[in-house]
């Protein structure tokens, strides 16, 4: 059984993580209803490796026979001023989800909870990525985004993304 603090911390990751989901759908709406159906489409893919983020984490209680206690997820009234906005926000967002993980891999630590860690190293490598791919696509738009041409090669680029299920073995 795990304890209780890094029960109740995952479950509280599993909201985040489909919560995230809902925000990048939100996001690829957005870009979408302004006809950058490459931008719309790398954050359908973004929203279903949350959506599946937050499966691995369900499952990680399930196998360990605890409960999964889903909230609300509270609805976006977000309005982006500019293409840009919304790429910042991801940065933004991807670090919070960072931070959150980090929390519980310091709570699983400190109660030497390894299993825990080595089911969370996992996602610790997968959020320096998350935060990599969000700079990475804020760099692009800054160099590129601003001109026509640019942002129409870069909009294609981002038409290419194809979502590839986590390999992480629970």
């Amino acid at each position: 059984m795990l304890n209780a603090k890094i029960v109740k911390l995952i479950n509280e990751q599993i909201n985040k993580e489909f919560f995230s989901a809902y925000f990048y759908l939100d996001i690829a709406n957005y870009y979408i209803s302004k006809n950058l159906n490459g931008f719309g489409n790398w954050f359908n893919v973004q929203a279903q490796e949350e959506r599946s983020h937050a499966m691995l984490f369900v499952k990680y209680l399930q196998n360990n026979g605890e409960d999964v206690e889903l909230d609300d997820i509270k609805a976006l009234k977000r309005k982006f001023a500019d293409f840009s906005e919304p790429l910042n926000a991801t940065l933004e967002h991807e670090i919070f989800v960072t931070e959150s993980i980090n929390n519980i891999y310091a709570a699983a630590l400190e109660n030497k909870d390894f299993r825990t860690t080595q089911f969370l190293d996992w996602f610790i490598k997968e959020q320096g990525e998350e935060e990599q791919n969000a700079d990475d696509l804020i760099k692009k738009y800054d160099l590129f985004g601003k001109d026509g041409k640019g942002l129409y090669l870069l909009d294609s680029e981002l038409a290419a993304r194809v979502y590839a299920p986590p390999s992480l073995v629970i």
